[in-house]
């Protein structure tokens, strides 16, 4: 940056305040909403922490930096725009002194000069990143619409609505209710008789009562498990271009049974973290630390293996401060984090609690844990008390000996999981500072330690795993609750109320409503951690009971309805899509835990390029119909269908799904073999439901839609079985083929081309948007 005579400078300054004026001088200015969004995407990359590429000197992203003298001058004078380097530099019209350089950017519009101007006439303070302050539990706003509120979340809500001369929309009817609930807490949409009950209930404890029974359900584990695996980077596969098979299925089953004993949030962290470290461990605890066991390995031949278990550890970092934290650390590990403030250092110094575990990217997947069934131990058992018996006759070799040797050396465990472990004293290895992130380019030794931005280490003196897993939900902590508060509003409303849900930091977006987030923050806090109490707070809320249906004017004045004045609307995820047609139909198994399913999925053709790994034998029995949670998850060929709804190959932390909508997904729910036997199967169920073809197509609304249909819906639904009928009534080999491929022959007595056109009429319920759409 090159800097003018003080002379020409202050001439220039004196021209430029005066025609530009103060257009907003009674304005208070927000140094978070206002100016840091500003700093930071037009100046910081080139004047921020980073010392690498930091320009003239000169640094923005601190306070001390903007006054800092510089010679003579500074960028900020507080009070004092017309003395400030900075506002001649964002207003000059000679183009080698605007900032910033044509080359990094556009110039900054007049209403951005003002606020700068303003800024700096009011005293130019930084403040801290809102992140980085720990969460206040703030006071309940004042409103005057009070009587629609329910709990405190309505009255942040209503506050800001009625700023915006807004008003909240009625709430949805029962049924609507019935299936918005469900569908948020477990994952399925209810039985109608379920529903009825609920919508038929007058009483005021009906809907808190209908809340508590859903999330007493296993189904509300299994749904909830689906954002956390995400998070954890879960697979049956190693990766990479070999992708072999990986057995860590129990750590699902953890998360699953851990969510459904609603354990406490920081017990579920340290468990994950450092379960290896606690006292006395338990198998839970154990198979808990297979979190950081799902980083991808390599064992393809002639690879490093210190290469990869060195990528592995980079990986855990980037994922804990990700998934806990919402900062995103990976651009420190090449050099100074250019907008945030964590330094290339503090990266390795965390790195550091990772380099000390004792898997090192082996195909065999050491460290495991092996675990046996009560049925298996107690044989093993008795075998190992029959080899000490015929021992203890003599010590020379005998058949019978070596006979039960070889039968205890068959038994095999029910399954192994990978385990964190850490390596003995004397082998623990040294951490270095990474040149550019290269693990071949060593710098200067460094030891576990925490960026400074954030609380302390309760212990610093020699932290380890434990420690650093504590420090993650330490109540100084300012980000894990709010992350996790926000990740669960995301998952009910659609966005989040920070929408950048994996970034928290400077580049990340403002919060919609701060102080919710802060007082939801806190009352997870407070409330022991408690996820089931957080959610049902949430969708006890007025707000939440809102209808989605929309009108111009809102869609005008809150397009994305960041402003909560309408209840959420939108495609529920890849797996529910599945398991809702499964439900439907009658085919959804119950079957909980244990190892993968291989559902049905469309010839691929990949043995022939990519050998027989890629062979995908589907399940036979219930195991075909299980819950998506239990598809196999291949990181090289994830399950099509659910990838076309977004579901991401899981080869890295995944912190927010981004939904798409192409004319791919309406394909696979036509076409998937799994639909089209889930419409099979509906078909089946609608003709032995009623008499009439009323009877029939009512009892398919209410298992798709939870809803009775409306007289044209019967009426048209009419029509397409009358057309479809006819159809197969003169082609009896097509009848054939929608009736029974694949799920095979009719039950004794039925019509296929009855049952063929009824499997049409079934495809286009299972393919209807308020199936595939949470309402």
């Amino acid at each position: 940056m090159k800097y003018v005579d003080s002379r020409c400078r202050f001439l220039t300054f004196s021209f430029v305040f005066v025609f530009l004026g103060f257009a907003r001088a009674d304005e208070s200015i927000d140094f978070n909403r206002d100016i840091r969004p500003i700093l930071f995407s037009k100046c910081v990359s080139c004047h921020g922490p980073d010392e690498g590429s930091r320009e003239a000197g000169l640094r923005l992203d601190t306070e001390s930096g903007a006054v800092q003298d510089l010679g003579g001058y500074a960028a900020v004078v507080p009070g004092n725009p017309g003395a400030s380097e900075l506002v001649l530099r964002i207003a000059s019209d000679d183009e080698d002194m605007r900032m910033p350089p044509t080359d990094k950017g556009k110039p900054l519009s007049d209403d951005e000069i003002d606020l700068f101007q303003n800024w700096i006439q009011q005293g130019g303070a930084y403040a801290k990143h809102w992140s980085y302050k720990k969460p206040i539990r703030p006071a309940q706003p004042s409103i005057e619409g009070d009587q629609w509120v329910c709990n405190p979340i309505d009255a942040f809500v209503l506050a800001k609505l009625e700023a915006q001369g807004m008003s909240p929309a009625p709430e949805a009817d029962r049924l609507t209710l019935a299936r918005r609930l469900s569908i948020d807490l477990t994952g399925l949409p209810p039985t109608w008789e379920e529903a009825k009950a609920f919508a038929d209930d007058p009483s005021d404890q009906a809907y808190e009562a209908y809340v508590d029974s859903l999330l007493a359900k296993p189904s509300y584990g299994e749904r909830w498990a689906r954002v956390w695996l995400d998070l954890a980077r879960y697979a049956d596969s190693a990766g990479y271009a070999d992708d072999p098979p990986r057995e860590i299925w129990a750590f699902r089953d953890y998360v699953i049974d851990s969510l459904n004993q609603n354990k406490p949030f920081d017990q579920f962290t340290i468990e994950q973290i450092a379960g290896d470290l606690l006292a006395e461990p338990t198998e839970e605890q154990l198979i808990a630390t297979a979190f950081h066991r799902n980083t991808m390995t390599n064992s393809e031949g002639g690879t490093n293996d210190e290469e990869f278990r060195n990528a592995a550890i980079i990986d855990r970092v980037n994922t804990t401060m990700a998934v806990w934290m919402g900062t995103t650390m990976a651009c420190a590990q090449c050099h100074t984090h250019k907008y945030d403030p964590i330094s290339h250092t503090e990266y390795f110094q965390f790195f550091a609690f990772f380099n000390h575990t004792a898997d090192h990217d082996q195909k065999d997947e050491r460290p495991v844990l092996e675990l046996w069934s009560d049925e298996q131990t107690a044989a093993r058992t008795a075998l190992q008390h029959e080899i000490e018996a015929v021992k203890a006759q003599s010590n020379a070799p005998h058949p019978e000996l070596l006979a039960l040797q070889q039968e205890l050396e068959k038994t095999k465990p029910r399954a192994t999981v990978p385990i964190m472990q850490e390596l003995p004293t004397n082998k623990r290895r040294t951490s270095t500072i990474q040149i550019r992130g290269n693990y071949l380019s060593k710098g200067e030794e460094v030891h576990e330690s925490t960026p400074q931005a954030f609380h302390p280490l309760s212990d610093p003196t020699s932290p380890d795993r434990l420690d650093l897993a504590k420090w993650l939900v330490d109540p100084e902590n300012p980000l894990t609750a709010r992350v996790i508060a926000n990740r669960h509003w995301e998952q009910l409303f659609g966005i989040g109320i920070v929408e950048s849900s994996e970034e928290f930091g400077s580049q990340g977006e403002l919060p919609s409503h701060p102080q919710l987030l802060d007082w939801m923050a806190v009352e997870l806090q407070e409330n022991g951690w408690d996820l089931k109490s957080l959610l049902k707070t949430i969708v006890m809320s007025a707000t939440y009971r809102q209808t989605s249906a929309t009108n111009e004017i809102l869609q005008q004045a809150d397009p994305r309805n960041r402003l909560l004045a309408r209840g959420p609307r939108f495609r529920v995820s890849a797996e529910m899509v599945r398991d809702q047609a499964l439900f439907a139909s009658g085919l959804l198994s119950d079957i909980m835990g244990g190892p993968p399913a291989n559902p049905p999925q469309p010839e691929l053709g990949l043995k022939a390029a990519f050998g027989g790994k890629t062979d995908w034998t589907t399940s036979a029995g219930p195991n075909r119909y299980r819950r998506g949670i239990y598809t196999s998850w291949r990181r090289s060929s994830p399950y099509p269908s659910m990838a076309q709804f977004d579901a991401p190959n899981r080869e890295v932390c995944t912190i927010r799904r981004i939904r798409t909508n192409t004319p791919l997904q309406a394909l696979v729910t036509l076409n998937d073999p799994v639909y089209v036997e889930a419409a099979q199967a509906l078909a089946r169920r609608m003709i032995t439901a009623g008499e009439t073809e009323r009877e029939k197509i009512q009892f398919a609304f209410r298992v798709c839609l939870t809803r009775n249909p409306t007289n044209q819906e019967i009426d048209r639904i009419k029509t397409l079985y009358t057309d479809a009928h006819k159809v197969f009534l003169k082609d009896a080999k097509a009848a054939a083929a929608m009736a029974t491929d694949p799920i095979g022959e009719p039950i004794d007595g039925m019509d296929l081309a009855e049952l063929a056109a009824w499997s049409v009429v079934g495809n286009v319920l299972l393919n209807l948007d308020e199936l595939l759409m949470k309402r």
